[in-house]
């Protein structure tokens, strides 16, 4: 593959934009340049899709999203160099806010759309915390490290600390997503967690008012509606009080409606929602294994393409919860991403331009590594027959994985990259073993799909040429 001009991208895409003027911010997750824009009338979409190196162009919810693949921080480093483009500005243009909200959808869309938005920050502290207790599980069964030894403790804090402390990294991030105050946002994660560490001393009470003494320690929806709350209440104050009052008064009134406000009401509310689609998933699943995976599996790729794959996080962290393991999001996706990998390598195979060839290559080699995104935006939705290939395989596979009981231990890579998930606390490796197993079934479903539907597609067109 040709290596990519950074600098030269960044011109084009800027070019496309409207102008460095025009660009209010820029940021970046696994695979994706998201620009925010003052004026998006703008933007020249057919020339953003052009530029050499971009996979694909979405707008979602005001924000455009540069598919580039995992080189994408480089360029997102192109970006900071030009003066005037930061991180995390705002959009001031009354035409362009208007713009936004009618782009926004659907209530569901704008919803999944920041759930998702939400944790992809927080997949860099998920997969490093998720991994770690896996390397624990192989540090004690393979390497004769005792669980009482100081290294296990130490690797064993990183794990708990992870997802212990989860509601503050949640807080702030869901904070930066919407306009807010990050810190203000952990804060309250903070504050949630000290009182569930306090809950041993005894009730609480405002005013007379009981505060329910709920653990709020590894559980994301009650500070995502706390953080709803803040930033509302954080907007407000930021409109009616006086400049010179802002620093102290803003972030002091802030916290003293939303802490009372979510200890009391917010809080118990999302706790029990927790506790409900904790019943429901396990119902689902229980109901029938293969289907359920299945359906996971199959239609994954339309998840990723919308942007919605980071939304299912809160379900992933219900169901590690309530069974200790992930045998119906993760092991849906693990046949979905080896789906996707086997469908792109096929297109490589039939697909006669080099680059597109190239393309499909580096495509199946990042979904092996659980990065579907240029795949799905690259070749999938491109040539649209990958698309059918990857979706029966990542069926095929789903079916094998609920009827076998496959699952995934932690949360983190979906793909044989993060084979040490797929291995039991006990260091049994039967569940590994149908891990690798169904990934193989995944893959070799999506190629011999997609490599059937490419090669009579061909001899269609030869025989009409």
């Amino acid at each position: 593959m040709a290596k990519k001009d950074y600098a030269a991208m960044r011109a084009a895409i800027i070019d496309a934009c409207g102008g460095a003027d025009n660009i209010a911010s820029v940021s970046h997750c696994m695979t994706r340049l998201r620009l925010t824009l003052k004026n998006t009338s703008k933007l020249d979409e057919d020339a953003g899709k052009k530029v050499p190196g971009v996979i694909s162009l979405i707008a979602q919810n005001g924000e455009y999203q540069f598919v580039i693949g995992q080189d994408v921080p480089s360029l997102y480093e192109e970006f900071l160099k030009v003066e005037g483009i930061t991180a995390g500005g705002s959009v001031d243009d009354p035409d362009a806010a208007k713009a936004d909200s009618a782009s926004h959808g659907s209530a569901v869309n704008a919803i999944l759309s920041f759930l998702g938005g939400t944790f992809s920050p927080v997949i860099p502290v998920i997969v490093a915390g998720g991994l770690t207790g896996a390397v624990l599980t192989l540090l004690v069964n393979f390497f004769g490290v005792s669980s009482d030894s100081g290294t296990y403790r130490l690797f064993s804090y990183i794990n708990q600390t992870t997802f212990y402390f989860l509601p503050v990294f949640i807080g702030f991030s869901a904070a930066q997503r919407l306009k807010s105050n990050g810190f203000l946002g952990a804060f309250l994660g903070a504050v949630l967690l000290f009182f569930t560490i306090n809950i041993e001393n005894g009730g609480v009470d405002l005013f007379g008012i009981p505060v329910s003494q709920v653990s709020y320690n590894s559980t994301v929806f009650p500070v995502i509606l706390g953080v709803l709350l803040m930033s509302v209440v954080y907007r407000w104050l930021q409109k009616v009080l006086p400049q010179v009052l802002r620093t102290i008064f803003v972030p002091l009134i802030t916290m003293l409606v939303t802490v009372p406000l979510t200890l009391i009401v917010l809080g118990p509310i999302g706790y029990t929602v927790g506790e409900v689609l904790a019943d429901v998933l396990i119902n689902v699943y229980y109901a029938c294994p293969p289907v359920a995976v299945a359906f996971v599996g199959c239609f994954t790729p339309f998840l990723v393409f919308f942007g919605m794959n980071n939304a299912l996080y809160p379900l992933q962290f219900i169901l590690m919860a309530e069974v200790g393991s992930d045998p119906l999001i993760c092991a849906g996706m693990t046949a979905a991403n080896l789906a996707v990998a086997g469908s792109c390598i096929a297109a490589a195979l039939v697909e006669k331009k080099l680059d597109e060839k190239s393309i499909a290559i580096g495509a199946g080699v990042s979904a092996m590594c659980s990065i579907t995104e240029p795949g799905v935006y690259g070749v999938l939705f491109t040539k649209r027959f990958p698309l059918v290939g990857a979706m029966v395989g990542g069926g095929i596979g789903g079916v094998v994985a609920g009827l076998t009981g496959m699952t995934q231990y932690v949360i983190t890579a979906c793909s044989f990259i993060a084979f040490p998930a797929y291995i039991g606390a006990d260091g049994s490796l039967a569940n590994l073993w149908l891990a690798l197993a169904v990934m193989a079934i995944a893959f070799v479903g999506g190629l011999v799909v997609t490599f059937v539907m490419g090669k009579r597609i061909e001899a269609q067109g030869t025989a009409r040429a």
